[in-house]
């Protein structure tokens, strides 16, 4: 490696707000892969950039030697006949719109090679979410993975142990460490799997609100303007959308729940919830655009609507579950394959009035507390527990209407989740001043972030 360093000192270097030169990283990267770090030193490093921050030159060095600590995939070699682009979410509750996302861009003409995270905190994880799913490979080899994506349009799966594999350990730390909310950290974390994914483009969804891990817009700009700088200036155009996360995203919560609101969701669009549906489709407009398929936004948006209403998305998902080991009739017979734990019964309102308001963060903890999440790294999910069916902000609730269907073991899980779920979502008799019809409808897409002209 050259120049030897002492762990310690490159974190107290930190510590006291000094800034990291190239090596120094490059010597931190290399130290997380062949283990020269402990998990406690890999804490102490992620802690002090918490608290003092990383520059963008050290943002840049960092999601740099992340990105090439494994394989850096090349799709040259499969002379594919569309564009290779993908979208990071920066994650909140509900959040499955990569499930339906991914098959909806591929049946517009790109490739979507998805590299996916597990649930981090309060928040689901994509990778959780699709492992509800009996035999769905999450990790396939290398020719699997590409052959998925050359032949079926898209797959979604978890970081291989080759693909940016110092990002992989850090971010298993992070989770357990109180050190997700870091924008350089969380900048790295995500460009280090989507770089080394080999694209063409890039669209990020960083969500903002009381369920998201950017509290305020301030945040979730700078996280936002991070990711966009830094992957621009890798080469990879990339555009960010600054969302909306102070209510749960869609109707369910949970992971086989979540899954079942996707294959729902492909297979009668006409149906899906209205913020999801927009959501995911402003999301596909924009990789169709950036990626080249339509210079018109509009068009690319028209584009995606077609490819989900024509049933070319739920044929694709279908075809990406069967390439990835799981069923070949998931869309046919998904309750089969995603069956519901003993107990599925409604947690009743308490008042009348309407839902002007939810602590989403609160909603997603406590259902990590039945075991839908991780508290640890080496925790178990227990994928068939859930929430569905979600009451949405503006809606009136009479008392003893459900608030929401719980799925869950036992009856003590459903006394916790009257419990939490009574002071997580706001009722009120008049609909607060401040939530509008037009919040309810429009304030979902915050802002817009493309590259800054050079």
């Amino acid at each position: 490696m050259g120049t030897r360093y002492l762990p310690q000192e490159l974190i107290r270097k930190k510590r006291d707000g000094h800034k990291l030169n190239d090596a120094e990283i490059a010597y931190i990267v290399s130290g997380i892969c062949d283990l020269n770090f402990t998990d406690a030193q890999i804490g102490a490093f992620a802690m002090a950039v918490v608290l003092k921050g990383l520059d963008m030159d050290e943002r840049v060095s960092l999601t740099k030697h992340m990105m090439n600590s494994g394989k850096v995939l090349k799709w040259d070699d499969l002379n594919l006949n569309g564009p290779v682009v993908d979208k990071h979410s920066s994650g909140g509750v509900g959040d499955k719109v990569s499930l339906m996302l991914a098959p909806i861009v591929a049946a517009c003409g790109a490739y979507v090679p998805m590299i996916s995270g597990r649930g981090l905190g309060h928040t689901g994880g994509t990778l959780d979410k699709l492992e509800s799913i009996p035999g769905y490979n999450v990790m396939p080899s290398e020719r699997l993975f590409r052959d998925t994506v050359s032949g079926v349009g898209c797959a979604i799966i978890g970081q291989t142990a080759q693909l940016a594999p110092a990002d992989q350990r850090l971010y298993s730390i992070r989770d357990v460490t109180a050190t997700i909310e870091s924008v350089g950290l969380i900048t790295a974390s995500i460009l280090s799997k989507k770089l080394a994914a080999g694209l063409d483009a890039l669209v990020m969804d960083v969500k903002t609100g009381n369920g998201a891990f950017c509290k305020t817009r301030e945040m979730a700009h700078e996280v936002g303007r991070s990711i966009v700088d830094v992957a621009s200036g890798a080469g990879v155009p990339t555009r960010c959308l600054i969302t909306d996360m102070n209510s749960v995203l869609g109707k369910n919560v949970g992971n086989s729940v979540e899954v079942l609101e996707c294959i729902a969701f492909l297979t009668s669009p006409n149906k899906a919830n209205p913020r999801l549906l927009k959501l995911t489709l402003e999301l596909a407009a924009h990789m169709v655009q950036i990626s080249g398929i339509e210079s018109d936004l509009s068009a690319a948006y028209l584009k995606a609507e077609v490819a989900l209403n024509s049933g070319m998305a739920a044929e694709i998902f279908e075809k990406m579950v069967r390439s990835l080991g799981g069923p070949g009739d998931i869309l046919k017979n998904p309750l089969i394959h995603l069956t519901p734990p003993p107990i599925v019964q409604a947690i009743p309102a308490n008042k009348s009035g309407y839902i002007t308001g939810m602590d989403v963060r609160e909603i997603g903890l406590s259902l990590v507390s039945l075991k839908a999440g991780r508290v640890k790294s080496s925790d178990t999910i227990d994928h068939s527990i859930g929430l569905s069916d979600v009451v949405q902000i503006g809606q009136y609730v009479s008392v003893g209407d459900p608030l929401a269907i719980a799925q869950v073991r036992n009856l003590n899980d459903i006394d916790f989740l009257k419990n939490e779920l009574s002071q997580a979502i706001n009722i009120t008799e008049d609909m607060s001043s401040d939530v509008s019809e037009s919040d309810i409808e429009n304030g979902l897409i915050y802002d817009i972030l493309t590259q800054n002209p050079s």
